[in-house]
C-alpha cells in the first residue's frame, strides 16, 4: 500500500495533534478544548480537499460521518459538568456509525456473505454487553441500540471485500474494528470499572480509526 508525499505529511500531522491532545488532556485541560476538535477538523480539511473523485453521495455522508464525530467528540468534553452531555454525544456518534454504515454499503459486495463474520461480532458484543449490564441502569436500551449498530458498522466494512482496492478495504476494515475497540474500552471504563490508561488508549484507537477509516475511503477513488 503507497502514501502519497501529502499522505505522509498529513499523517505525521495528524499523529502531532493527537499527541498535543493527550498531552493537554493530562497536564493542560484548558488547551484540550482545543486539541480534541483539532484532530476531526484536521481530516475534514483532509478529505475535502483530496475527494475529488469520489461521488458526490458518497462525500455527503463521509462529511456527516465526520461532522458527527466531531460533534460527539466536543459534547463528551463536557461530561463532567452532566450526564447529558454523555447521552446527546451517544446519539452524535450513533448518527455518524450510520452515516459511515450507508457509505461502506454504497461499495459492498454483494456475492460475500457475512455470516461467520456476523456470528463472531454478535458473540463479542454478547460478552461485552454481560460485562456491562449491571451498571447500565436507564442506559440499558441506548446501549443496546448503539452495540447493534456499531456491530453492523463493523459489518459493512467487511462487505466491502473484493467491491474495492484490497488496500482501501484493509483501512476501512481496521478503522471500523478500532472504532469497536475504541468504543468498547469507553464503555467498559465508563459502566464497568475504571481502566489503567483509559484516556490514553481510548484516544489512540478512536483517532487511528478515523484516520484509517478516511484514508481507506480515500483510496477507494
Amino acid at each position: 500500500m503507497k502514501f502519497t508525499k501529502l499522505e505522509k505529511s498529513f499523517i505525521i500531522l495528524f499523529c502531532f495533534i493527537l499527541m498535543a491532545e493527550i498531552q493537554t488532556g493530562m497536564s493542560y485541560p484548558f488547551l484540550h478544548y482545543f486539541a480534541k476538535p483539532a484532530l476531526l477538523v484536521s481530516l475534514i480539511f483532509f478529505y475535502y480537499k483530496q475527494n475529488s473523485s469520489i461521488s458526490t453521495k458518497i462525500k455527503q455522508l463521509t462529511f456527516g460521518a465526520l461532522i458527527f464525530s466531531l460533534l460527539g467528540d466536543i459534547l463528551l468534553m463536557f461530561v463532567d459538568k452532566s450526564e447529558h452531555f454523555f447521552t446527546v454525544g451517544l446519539v452524535a456518534f450513533l448518527t455518524a456509525h450510520v452515516l459511515y454504515i450507508l457509505v461502506f454499503l454504497k461499495r459492498r459486495n454483494a456475492d460475500k456473505k457475512p455470516y461467520l463474520f456476523s456470528v463472531i461480532l454478535l458473540v463479542y458484543g454478547g460478552l461485552l454487553f454481560y460485562l456491562l449490564k449491571n451498571n447500565l441502569g436507564d442506559m440499558i436500551i441506548p446501549v443496546i441500540v448503539y452495540m447493534l449498530v456499531i456491530l453492523t458498522m463493523g459489518t459493512t466494512a467487511y462487505l466491502r471485500r473484493g467491491e474495492v482496492p484490497n488496500g482501501s478495504y484493509i483501512l476501512v476494515f481496521v478503522g471500523a474494528i478500532l472504532f469497536m475497540v475504541s468504543d468498547s474500552l469507553l464503555a467498559l471504563n465508563k459502566f464497568y470499572e475504571p481502566l489503567p490508561f483509559s484516556n490514553i488508549s481510548i484516544m489512540f484507537t478512536y483517532a487511528f480509526a478515523q484516520l484509517c477509516i478516511v484514508f481507506g475511503l480515500l483510496k477507494a477513488q
